[in-house]
């Protein structure tokens, strides 16, 4: 897919709020600090269009791009992150659940995993929440570049076994790079692929 136009839409504090469903829709989240910010911007080589920052837990909004002028890139609050309050965190979390489960041109969720980690509890609990609510979803691994062959190949591995614990089917997975811009091209054509079957609403 060629990237020819990504710009920031809206920012919406509820489901409610977010543009009408005329697109298909993408929304990335992960635990804070997998390196969500600079993957978006890498995805459509805007550096500055999704906000990095040293200080996890900073988006707090429902961010919608639109990338292409048809279709949209959304960017989800982190979860997992300790120093949330606990009212706070509660409050993302229900905001996150309602978006997912009511968005109706939400296509795919793509789920962040920092590679260097065996699977986390925040992860794994996410996992399951996806499956027991029929919601499609990919796993997107982030800084490969940051991890030994032998890290990488050893969570992967992990990764597959205990989702097919749950699952007879593996959901997509994608290893990416933001340094060398590894799993780019995986990524958008995936979107690409997915955008040829959407209906609008």
């Amino acid at each position: 897919m060629l990237i020819k136009s990504a710009r920031f839409a809206v920012s919406s504090p509820e489901v409610k709020n977010c543009p009408k469903p005329v697109f298909p829709e993408y929304a990335f989240i992960g635990r804070s600090n997998v390196g969500k910010s600079s993957l978006i911007n890498m995805l459509v080589q805007h550096k500055g269009m999704a906000k990095t920052s040293s200080t996890p837990g900073k988006t707090q909004l429902i961010n919608h791009f639109i990338v292409n002028d048809n279709w949209y890139l959304v960017d989800l609050p982190g979860y997992g992150y300790a120093k949330t309050s606990k009212a706070k965190s509660e409050a993302f979390g229900q905001m996150i659940a309602d978006y997912i489960a009511h968005r109706e041109n939400l296509l795919n969720v793509f789920v962040l995993i920092d590679s260097r980690l065996p699977m986390q509890k925040a992860d794994e609990s996410f996992f399951m929440w996806l499956g027991e609510n029929h919601v499609p979803f990919s796993i997107v691994f982030t800084k490969a570049d940051k991890s030994g062959s032998s890290t990488l190949n050893s969570n992967l591995a992990n990764y597959r076994k205990k989702l097919l614990d749950y699952w007879e089917e593996l959901p997509p997975i994608f290893i990416t790079s933001v340094i060398n811009q590894s799993g780019r091209e995986e990524l958008l054509n995936s979107i690409e692929e997915m955008n040829k079957d959407f209906k609008a609403y």
